[in-house]
């Protein structure tokens, strides 16, 4: 039996020290659900509480949602993981490598030594970087006018890479990429292929990157830390976008985002409704990278996010961050997680078949009482398992 109680412990008392506004967390085994819980308030102003429904933006949380998509069209001959992906986006043909800024502060770029692939992309290996853990990436954006990627404007893809691709592994819009090869090769927008092929045969129904009426009824409010305490913030992705933020678009309940995760512990499959082979899901869940690890990422935004250390060694997956050895929470070598930049994170354990799904929503990401919460939950869900 599951000592919810237990569980539900380190949530309750983040909240109540008042360290984050809300909380809603779950977690599951290949079997069901063995945990779900809400905690404290969705707007600390309008004192809204949280429920399990509420509806978070999980930002980066897309990316592993729009890497199966990209994932299925591999499947399907649609995609190929190895070859240049310029042929779908003839766009990436002509990206080109920032070198830095000459005296006028004008950008200095030279064409790429090779080209992008899916599993570059897939990877982050192909050396396009965010402007919140890129100083150069920002002044690029600062002097040649391109806006952020959360406007969702086509002109926000224009950016160079920082590094020739498959020479390091940065963090930025490449999966923002593979949701437009999705839907080159698809025919369809992204929104719909992902609806069609994957949110509505897993029953994620509140799995989307435009709110309807229900789901905004039911939305949290993004917080900051105040002088006088947390504070929401108005803060949503645009809803007539040029294009769906692959990368981080999605706004969806933690019980949804769990049906994805248990899809994957069950190797491509959810209650009886199969949407990805076996043979794929064991190759998005192992390094996908070779000799390439995870480079620190530093701030260049601090109101956005926090610096973000990684364990040694880290690598990445097709596209899950890959754990090289065990953590002390309990988390096997070879799990699978990632988050979103409001503090939300999720994790698989392929080898002890447990997955977890925690959401709050607060800026800057990585925030140091937010994680501490999520850490001690994910402790107390294996410390629930069958020993």
């Amino acid at each position: 039996m599951v000592d919810k109680a237990a569980l539900a412990s380190p949530l309750r008392k983040m909240v109540n020290a008042g360290e984050i506004p809300g909380v809603v967390a779950t977690a599951g085994t290949k079997d069901g659900v063995i945990f779900e819980g809400a905690f404290g308030m969705r707007d600390v102003v309008a004192g809204t509480p949280m429920t399990t429904d509420t509806v978070v933006w999980i930002a980066s949380m897309t990316k592993a949602i729009t890497a199966a998509c990209a994932m299925q069209l591999v499947e399907r001959g649609k995609l190929s993981l190895d070859t240049d992906i310029a042929a779908v986006l003839p766009a990436l043909a002509k990206v080109q490598v920032l070198e830095g800024f000459d005296a006028a502060g004008k950008p200095r770029l030279r064409p790429a030594k090779r080209s992008i692939t899916l599993r570059h992309l897939l990877t982050h290996t192909a050396g396009f970087a965010y402007d919140m853990w890129d100083a150069d990436i920002q002044r690029y954006m600062s002097e040649t006018g391109t806006p952020g990627i959360v406007s969702c404007k086509n002109a926000a893809l224009d950016l160079p890479l920082i590094a020739d691709p498959g020479d390091i592994w940065s963090y930025g819009i490449a999966i923002d990429w593979a949701g437009k090869a999705v839907e080159a090769v698809s025919s369809q927008t992204l929104d719909v292929y992902m609806r069609e092929n994957l949110l509505a045969p897993l029953g994620m129904h509140d799995t989307s990157f435009r709110l309807t009426n229900a789901q905004r009824a039911r939305l949290a409010r993004v917080h900051v830390r105040g002088p006088d305490g947390l504070v929401p913030i108005d803060m949503e992705v645009p809803q007539e976008p040029e294009f769906h933020m692959g990368g981080g678009g999605l706004y969806a309940t933690v019980g949804d985002y769990l049906k994805f995760a248990r899809m994957i512990l069950c190797g491509g499959a959810l209650d009886g409704v199969r949407v990805l082979q076996p043979e794929t899901v064991a190759a998005m869940s192992k390094n996908a990278m070779g000799d390439l690890v995870c480079r620190p990422m530093i701030s260049a935004v601090p109101n956005a996010t926090n610096d973000v250390p990684f364990v040694e060694g880290m690598k990445w997956g097709l596209s899950f961050m890959v754990n090289p050895t065990g953590l002390p929470t309990g988390r096997s070598a070879g799990s699978l997680a990632w988050a979103g930049l409001a503090n939300s994170y999720y994790w698989i354990d392929p080898h002890r078949g447990v997955a977890g799904v925690y959401a709050t929503q607060l800026l800057p990401f990585n925030d140091a009482k937010a994680i501490g919460a999520f850490t001690d939950f994910e402790t107390e869900a294996y410390r629930a398992l069958p020993q």
